[in-house]
């Protein structure tokens, strides 16, 4: 944490090396949380920007509390992109292939097969309620910890791991129910 308090006053000190670092470690976190928000790729990617020039704008006004600085982030990007959906006024699906590692050697019949799995579970997981899909995109694609989660979403972590909870149990429901179906 102490690492942490650091880094915050390096940062509203405008320390060009801590922005760089905090933009290295969090910009592919927060740009696949937001992408798969939005779902498309460049409007992910200025809405990730705009999460890291707001920050970069209000962090001198960020007051140190003990609460991990990513969920302050992260909040950022969630409002972003609340600000976003409610500009647009339509939601799209994501194509999770995207998120595949690219390699010159890939066999096709298994990225054909991760394709098709990726493309299930993104249409799964847009039918779990709102705040069950929050708490699987921040917990997954952006990689935060339950206390962070809960810091982002304003729940106690309690709640995030019951909500946790309850969305893989209906994502297993979801998808064993197609594969039977």
């Amino acid at each position: 944490m102490q690492d942490e308090e650091s880094l915050v006053r390096r940062l509203q000190e405008r320390d060009d090396e801590a922005w760089t670092g905090l933009y290295d470690e969090f910009f592919n976190r927060v740009y696949r949380y937001i992408r798969l928000r939005v779902g498309d790729r460049a409007e992910a990617e200025d809405l990730t920007e705009q999460v890291f020039l707001k920050a970069l704008q209000s962090v001198s006004s960020y007051r140190w509390r003990g609460r991990p600085f990513s969920a302050w982030l992260f909040r950022i990007a969630h409002n972003q992109v609340v600000d976003h959906v409610r500009k647009t006024r339509h939601r799209r699906t994501v194509p999770l292939d995207e998120s595949l590692p690219a390699t010159s050697a890939a066999d096709p019949v298994l990225l054909a097969e991760q394709r098709s799995i990726l493309g299930q579970l993104a249409q799964s997981v847009g039918q779990l309620t709102g705040a069950q899909r929050a708490v699987i995109e921040l917990r997954f694609a952006g990689e935060l910890s339950t206390a962070e989660t809960a810091q982002v979403l304003g729940k106690s972590p309690g709640a995030v791991k019951a909500l946790q909870h309850s969305a893989l149990v209906a994502l297993r429901k979801i998808l064993s129910r197609d594969r039977d179906g």
